[in-house]
């Protein structure tokens, strides 16, 4: 076990204990997860994931293989395959079960042969280099305890000419709207997840982990550290989220 810390929301935890209290947030808001999206963001949540996979453009004739991390519900996966041709195939991997299990109902056998769920740490990912055309993550990469290792992982499975989409939380740009966002963020958020799923902590932390998140230039020069080229973001509504790129030449 190592001694160095890391933050869990405003807390500084053992960088070992992380993970482990992450799994616990969305072990315990799982069933309810998609619900709260819609009503946390309005339904926003739906616009920002669609610009996403409008970003990626999975091709409709032919083989194409994604890895979506962190999206245990399928969200993105059932996107991503209603946007690509019968010959996409989208790897939804998660380390936390009970969200995969939301996702494979969710699925049933609408996308049979098309997709699967695996079980497994962004960290350390199960799959052979050179394996994806794309890695997509939706504000999933902020809850890795050592997010540098995650991007690594990323651009080892990738092929050359592979593209990581990370879809992310950022900083409000706009003034007075940054404070409304703030009051709004931690005076409902966490109330509202309270009501909703029972577990009004876990919201906090969610909240909180936003705002310990790097802004997107410093994100930005993690993405390039971790190898990939040609590294861009935009930001959607304000500020209010924002879309990474970057290919593996």
């Amino acid at each position: 076990m190592t001694d160095e810390n890391t933050h869990f929301g405003f807390q500084s935890v053992p960088l070992g204990e992380k993970q482990g209290k992450v799994n616990e947030v969305f072990r315990s808001v799982a069933s309810r997860y998609d619900l709260m999206n819609d009503l946390m963001s309005a339904g926003l949540h739906r616009i920002w994931k669609d610009a996403l996979v409008n970003a990626l453009r999975p091709p409709r004739n032919r083989a194409f293989r994604d890895l979506d991390v962190a999206g245990g519900t399928g969200d993105i996966a059932f996107r991503i395959l209603e946007a690509g041709g019968p010959q996409t195939h989208v790897t939804v991997l998660d380390i936390n079960g009970e969200m995969l299990k939301v996702g494979q109902e969710r699925a049933g056998h609408l996308y049979e042969g098309r997709i699967d769920f695996v079980e497994a740490n962004a960290e350390e990912l199960p799959f052979e280099s050179k394996t994806f055309d794309a890695y997509t993550i939706a504000f999933g990469i902020r809850n890795v305890p050592r997010i540098d290792v995650a991007l690594r992982e990323a651009n080892r499975v990738l092929k050359p000419g592979g593209r990581f989409l990370c879809l992310e939380f950022s900083k409000v740009d706009v003034p007075v709207l940054d404070k409304i966002y703030d009051a709004y963020s931690f005076n409902v958020i966490p109330r509202l997840g309270g009501m909703v799923t029972g577990d009004a902590e876990s919201y906090q932390y969610l909240v909180e982990s936003i705002r310990r998140f790097p802004t997107p230039t410093a994100f930005a020069r993690m993405i390039e550290e971790a190898g990939f080229r040609r590294v861009t973001h935009r930001t959607m509504t304000a500020g209010v989220i924002a879309i990474h790129s970057g290919w593996k030449i």
